[in-house]
């Protein structure tokens, strides 16, 4: 059967749709070029290629021009990389290029290998400091604290030493402030660290506020903050406050020697308080502590600047009763004790009591030195010694008259006509 209504007759002004025309095969390799204002043609994707097919294309071509060396610093994919990239980071610190380093410390800290910059950090943070970006040191450790906060135990005494090494007590004080607020208790080297270098560069009220925090914390200050307080007093003249720092420490520690009572000794001697000066020898002897040398060469030299003959002597007895060989400062001692008195003649007696055939040697404390200073044989004769170079075997006696002859040399007027 047909439709039951006729065909609808077309207009006369509608013409029919054309055929559909047959789609022309792709072609999936036909390169396009694009014109571009290099002179290198791209080759584009196929079409059928997907989106994160297209953006790896892109990532790869701006890898392809990127420099080589720069490839393995932007984003390091592997545990080498990024060792390689902080090696890096801290020769470009160490030859001064610091935006560079700074550069490769952002990239790695904002990465996946930022766990290598707190291998990096014992060798970044002081060459910071040499090239004086003192902020930056404590920036740094504030922001891999931030990032990794199990390595804040380790960054913040690292810039505390830094910072304190460098002078900058303010920024040192900034580190300990942040410690106390991450809640990281001040270990015994920190806190010594932090009055050493207190004594360094601060002045002596600070020392003593310093002495008096390690102290209130309940740490035992080192040996080596021991002697750069008594640097810092001696330097200041300031023999009286030494001598009780000495007794506020303790003179019956024996893990220090006898540097505390050599330290409690020097604090009269330096001052020639020689009735004080025997009484706490004789309490040193009563306590049980065996003088070494430089226990007599420090009143050796309090002696020789008074011109004590008689004491001296008795000094010298008392080491060899003791067993104890005196060096090249004890004999200094009575040399410029005889020259002073211009008794030149009596030095051959003098010797004969000590070990003038011996080698010369100084063993003893450099402490003394800082109070008392070098005498004029002591000077002369290791100036001679570093000349000689070791070619030859001096002895006492051969300093001696070597020192002598150079007396008397100067001694001599020489007219000129």
């Amino acid at each position: 059967m047909g439709s039951l209504f006729p065909p609808w007759p077309l207009p006369s002004t509608v013409r029919p749709l054309p055929a559909a025309r047959r789609r022309p095969r792709e072609h999936h390799h036909a390169p396009l070029a694009v014109p571009s204002s290099s002179s290198h043609h791209v080759r584009l994707p196929p079409p059928s290629s997907s989106r994160s097919e297209l953006r790896l294309t892109q990532t790869d071509l701006a890898r392809a021009h990127t420099p080589a060396s720069r490839r393995a610093v932007l984003r390091p994919r592997t545990a080498p990389e990024a060792d390689a990239a902080a090696a890096l980071m801290v020769v470009r610190a160490e030859a001064g290029d610091f935006a560079r380093a700074q550069s490769i410390w952002a990239q790695l800290l904002l990465s996946s290998a930022a766990p290598c910059l707190a291998a990096a950090a014992p060798s970044l943070l002081p060459a910071y400091a040499r090239l004086g970006r003192y902020d930056e040191v404590l920036l740094a450790a504030r922001e891999l604290s931030a990032r990794d906060p199990a390595a804040a135990r380790d960054l913040y005494p690292l810039a505390v030493s830094c910072l304190g090494a460098a002078g900058e007590l303010a920024l040192m004080e900034d580190a300990v402030q942040e410690m106390a607020r991450a809640g990281l208790r001040v270990d015994s080297a920190t806190g010594n660290a932090f009055v050493r270098h207190y004594a360094a560069s601060g002045t002596v009220p600070e020392m003593e506020a310093a002495v008096g925090r390690l102290k209130k914390s309940g740490l035992l200050i080192s040996v080596d903050a021991i002697r750069a307080v008594a640097s810092a007093y001696i330097a200041n003249r300031k023999y009286y406050k030494l001598g009780e720092f000495v007794r506020g420490v303790g003179l019956g520690r024996r893990d220090a020697g006898n540097l505390l009572w050599n330290l409690y000794l020097l604090s009269f001697a330096a001052n020639f308080k020689m009735k004080s000066l025997q009484r706490a020898f004789l309490e040193m002897t009563a306590a049980g502590c065996r003088p070494d040398l430089t226990t007599f060469n420090i009143r050796a030299a309090a002696f020789s600047k008074m011109c004590m003959f008689w004491d001296l002597h008795l000094t010298a007895e008392h080491m060899r009763r003791d067993g104890v060989a005196p060096d090249l400062v004890t004999h200094g001692c009575f040399v410029d004790a005889y020259m002073e008195r211009r008794l030149a003649r009596n030095l051959s007696f003098a010797f004969r009591r000590l070990d003038g055939s011996g080698e010369p040697v100084v063993a003893t404390d450099g402490v003394v030195f800082e109070a008392f200073g070098k005498g004029g044989f002591h000077t002369t004769s290791e100036g001679l010694l570093e000349a000689a170079g070791g070619k030859r075997r001096w002895t006492y006696h051969d300093l001696l008259g070597v020192y002598l002859r150079k007396q008397h040399r100067r001694n001599q007027i020489f007219w000129n006509y």
